[in-house]
């Protein structure tokens, strides 16, 4: 991967996160390009990576042979299209992180022979501890999934998706994730603060329970319900609370929540696509 040159349409956080993610794994400064109409957002990058910038997308994908399209969804087609004619003759691999953007998209205002890898990361990619779905189209080749997967590894895990349809899925889940969890976290913080602890010790405590369950879930072999069941002790504390979240329906309230976010992913998409 160090010898091949990848060009960010678009310099925002997330592109932040790949690059130093890509920096730190080894990969030459000079080798990277981004383009972004914000002066101060190249500034940023070519103080921090001193990589390339330019605020022509065709000048950076000019130079690449993979580029990643690491713009917002509602400007999309246009910078796509503006994309074309470049893409057309040089033929990269294209990566999209546009939340929403479906390849199909993508191949309709591009080529139907480009080879596209659309990935969904979720805003813990910012801190390297990102969970991103993959979906590779019939063009790329094998070489260039595993240079799609190295590339988006640098933020997080990855995994592959079959059936691009269960994006919307992923969006649901792990994309608008990290705000459920915000949520939960706020919740259980004012909770503890309620029963008498001082703010920040609610919050220290919060935060470091959260981090020490996901990652006792992520080392153990056992189902999440067993880990659960470990900790709730017949008559105990954890039993008493566990009670009162169930009669409440949570389970429920999440179906019904993912669901939600699930329908208003396909919708987005189909409006994205259009725009």
């Amino acid at each position: 991967m160090k010898d091949i040159t990848i060009a960010f349409v678009g310099g925002g956080n997330m592109a932040r996160s790949l690059i130093g993610g890509l920096i730190a794994d080894g990969m030459p400064a000079k080798r990277i390009w981004v383009a972004d109409p914000n002066e101060t957002v190249l500034h940023n990058h070519q103080t921090h990576f001193d990589v390339h910038t330019t605020t022509s997308n065709n000048e950076a994908a000019r130079h690449a042979r993979v580029v990643v399209l690491a713009i917002k969804p509602q400007v999309a087609k246009a910078v796509v299209q503006e994309l074309a004619a470049v893409i057309k003759t040089n033929r990269p691999l294209i990566i999209s992180i546009a939340a929403g953007i479906r390849e199909g998209h993508l191949k309709n205002w591009l080529d139907k022979d480009i080879a596209i890898v659309r990935a969904m990361p979720n805003t813990p990619a910012l801190v390297h501890s990102g969970a991103t779905a993959l979906f590779a189209n019939t063009a790329v080749s094998k070489p260039q999934k595993n240079l799609a997967e190295s590339i988006l590894r640098t933020a997080g895990m990855t995994l592959w998706l079959d059936d691009e349809d269960l994006m919307d899925a992923v969006t649901a889940l792990s994309g608008s994730g990290p705000a459920y969890f915000f949520l939960i976290m706020e919740a259980l913080e004012n909770a503890g603060h309620h029963l008498g602890l001082p703010q920040d010790m609610a919050r220290l405590l919060t935060l470091q329970t959260a981090f020490g369950a996901a990652k006792m879930a992520l080392e153990s072999t056992e189902e999440l319900a067993e880990l659960r069941q470990r900790v709730t002790s017949p008559g105990g504390t954890t039993e008493q609370a566990i009670k009162v979240l169930q009669a409440h329906r949570l389970e429920a309230v999440f179906d019904e929540a993912l669901r939600a976010a699930h329908q208003r992913s396909i919708e987005l998409a189909a409006i994205f696509g259009n725009e």
